[in-house]
């Protein structure tokens, strides 16, 4: 108890340093009695011991941000990645803190919920008020410019009523847990800064972003938010002590730097795996396709051409597709969260539609080719005057190819198989805005290279060690370029599809995830392209997501439910009082609130 040395300035003074994002410590003390010895006052109740001191003052302290604080931040805004602050330092210093590293926008409003436990027979409250005026911090932006202003812009910027930010410290975020439930998660939509929070309510905390469908990531460096390190999604320690433990990442770097490029490296690894998966199953369905057409005419590949294809192509591409880098900014686009989802699946269909048709032409033009006729030793295509010369005792003695493996359809399918695999490859080998480019993957380019070369050699200059190798006839030279012309339109075609329509057309119009809004989203004026762009949307949504009115994410049905709600957020002359339920009829969300303005 400090009641009558405290100075009466004292609350104004110390809400004056902490607005300044100071670190403030009291300083008081007590001459104890003599008789108390070094063993007693161990066994002293703290609050006996802490009574009666007299005040001496306040140590101020700055705690400086670091230099990369306000840039990963700005990535991260950017990126459209929402962050919260959670610290066990002073509210209004992390407000303060806030602003300066730019979490909270210099023109943005701070709600402080304050909450109040039921005592003497009244029940729980919370009181709101704003931290302060936000027009005093607009001069303290760092790097203001002089920007241009389109007056159409105007009528597309976010309501002022929409640009606000709610701020509480663990005593408020209890009350509101254990008395406000249904009230916590509208809370959590907007919360920015959680202050003097426990290690348990750091756990809590992250459960209730991750209970709107939040994907959680947590940076920590201390013991204290081992428990919140632990339940994120993924956590990142700073320390290589404790906190190290509980979390599955841990930073040599003692800055938050490290989450961004987290954030980007698991983006490559998860399209990486993307685009492993597509290509091996574009690799089973090309070969299915193959064999199948064979089987029609009693005809198969042969054994070593299921052995090239499978060890010098497949094996060969796998081990090196997969080598791209991440890319070098982080990204406001999202990837698929699943295997299961529009444009994987929209990519792998075509593809297989693609691979089907070509072959399909392949397999039935070289039947209709003047010189075309079953295949036998003296029946070449390439040496049909061989024939002529062999009398009718040289053909039976001939050995016969009894698999019938060596034919034209077969000879016509391997090549265009085989350049549908690395055409594939290719394709599914994406770069930005996840992965570095597949040019930058030299062993991959080398490979694919190399194999096209081996490919066109063997197809415009025949080798006969390696076509009997390989089970493989010759055909006209005419036949040959005709091949090439079927393989360069299926390139032709895969990459227009894969490239122009999905990623530029589908996912930009009906895939793209900025197009449902939620939090944290920048949307700005739409340009003349921009109007098309969303007129497009509409359509494309109209033909391709009728089903999909309702956004699946929690925080994104809360986000549209509180934009049309005239009472959302609480102003700051009204007070939310918990009500207690009714008997027998307990509220949907486990608790239930009114809105009260202050008289």
């Amino acid at each position: 108890m400090l009641v009558c040395v405290v100075p009466e300035d004292f609350a104004e003074v110390l809400e004056d340093y902490t607005k300044q994002g100071f670190r403030v410590i009291a300083l008081a003390h007590r001459r104890l009695e003599s008789k108390l010895t070094w063993h007693k006052v161990q066994n002293v109740n703290r609050d006996q011991m802490e009574a009666n001191m007299e005040f001496l003052g306040l140590i101020i302290m700055q705690n400086k941000l670091k230099a990369e604080t306000s840039g990963v931040l700005e990535d991260l805004r950017r990126a459209h990645i929402r962050t919260v602050m959670v610290t066990g330092d002073n509210l209004l210093t992390a407000i303060s803190v806030a602003r300066d590293c730019g979490m909270i926008p210099p023109q943005d409003q701070v709600i402080i919920a304050d909450a109040l436990p039921p005592k003497d027979g009244q029940a729980a409250k919370i009181t709101w008020r704003y931290a302060d005026n936000p027009s005093k911090h607009v001069g303290k932006a760092p790097c203001l410019e002089e920007v241009e202003i389109n007056l159409e812009d105007v009528r597309h910027t976010h309501k002022p009523q929409d640009q606000y930010h709610f701020a509480m410290s663990g005593k408020s975020f209890a009350v509101i847990t254990e008395h406000f439930q249904d009230l916590l998660q509208k809370l959590v939509l907007r919360g920015t800064v959680f202050a003097r929070m426990a290690p348990d309510q750091k756990t809590e905390l992250i459960e209730a972003l991750q209970s709107v469908d939040y994907f959680v990531g947590m940076c920590g460096d201390g013991a204290n938010d081992c428990g919140a390190l632990k339940r994120a999604h993924g956590g990142i320690s700073l320390s290589e002590l404790e906190a190290s433990v509980a979390s599955p990442f841990t930073s040599r770097t003692p800055n938050i730097s490290c989450v961004p490029s987290l954030i980007r490296e698991g983006r490559a690894a998860l399209i990486t795996s993307f685009c492993v998966f597509k290509f091996m199953a574009l690799y089973s369905i090309i070969q299915y396709v193959s064999v199948t057409l064979l089987y029609s005419i009693l005809s198969n590949l042969g054994d070593f051409q299921f052995l090239f294809i499978d060890i010098a192509i497949i094996l060969l591409i796998v081990f090196t597709m997969s080598l791209n880098p991440a890319w070098k900014e982080l990204v406001s686009r999202c990837p698929p969260s699943g295997l299961i989802s529009g444009p994987l699946l929209f990519s792998v269909l075509t593809q297989i539609l693609i691979c089907l048709g070509f072959q399909t032409i392949a397999f039935l033009w070289v039947r209709h080719q003047a010189w075309y006729h079953i295949w036998t030793p003296q029946s070449d295509a390439c040496n049909s005057s061989l024939s002529a010369n062999l009398g009718p005792e040289h053909n039976s003695s001939e050995e016969r190819d009894v698999h019938n493996i060596k034919n034209y359809e077969n000879t016509s399918l391997f090549y265009v198989s085989s350049f549908q695999y690395l055409i594939v490859a290719i394709v599914f080998s994406k770069g930005k805005p996840f992965r570095q480019p597949s040019y930058k993957n030299w062993p991959f380019v080398v490979s694919c290279i190399g194999l096209y070369i081996f490919l066109f050699f063997i197809m415009f200059y025949p080798v006969s060690a390696i076509d009997e190798f390989l089970e493989i006839v010759c055909v006209p030279f005419e036949w040959r370029i005709t091949l090439f012309f079927i393989i360069i339109v299926n390139a032709a075609m895969s990459v227009l599809v894969e490239t122009l329509v999905l990623d530029v057309v589908l996912w930009k119009l009906v895939f793209s995830r900025d197009k449902q809004g939620g939090y944290g989203a920048t949307h700005a004026a739409p340009t003349t392209q921009g109007g098309i762009d969303l007129w497009g949307a509409k359509c494309l949504s109209w033909l391709c997501c009728r089903r999909r009115k309702v956004p699946k994410a929690r925080y994104m049905h809360l986000a549209q439910e509180l934009s049309v709600d005239p009472d959302w957020p609480p102003k700051p002359t009204t007070t939310t009082e918990a009500k207690p339920p009714l008997p027998g009829n307990p509220p949907e969300n486990g608790s239930s609130y009114q809105i009260m303005a202050d008289s």
